[in-house]
């Protein structure tokens, strides 16, 4: 555990930012597998869940919890599964 007042106010920020950080991705995560899944059984809402996922990844990206390029990656992918439908 951290001695210094620093280092303890560091170790506070790095648990708030995990636990932000986590529930982000796991958004990000859970939108992306309602696509697919709607994707996969051509669903009546599959444009509504592929726009909610594009901006769950992007919004993911602009924190900083992903990278831009597997952002984009992420979004290329849902695309050309739907164009492929």
């Amino acid at each position: 555990m951290a001695n210094h007042a620093s280092a303890k106010k560091r170790h506070r920020q790095n648990v708030t930012r995990n636990e932000r950080n986590s529930a982000v991705r796991s958004r990000m995560r859970k939108a992306i597998k309602e696509a697919r899944a709607a994707i996969a059984s051509n669903a009546d809402d599959k444009a509504d869940r592929i726009k909610n996922a594009v901006r769950e990844v992007y919004h993911a990206a602009s924190k900083n919890v992903i990278q831009p390029g597997t952002a984009s990656r992420n979004v290329s992918r849902l695309m050309k599964t739907r164009a492929a439908e």
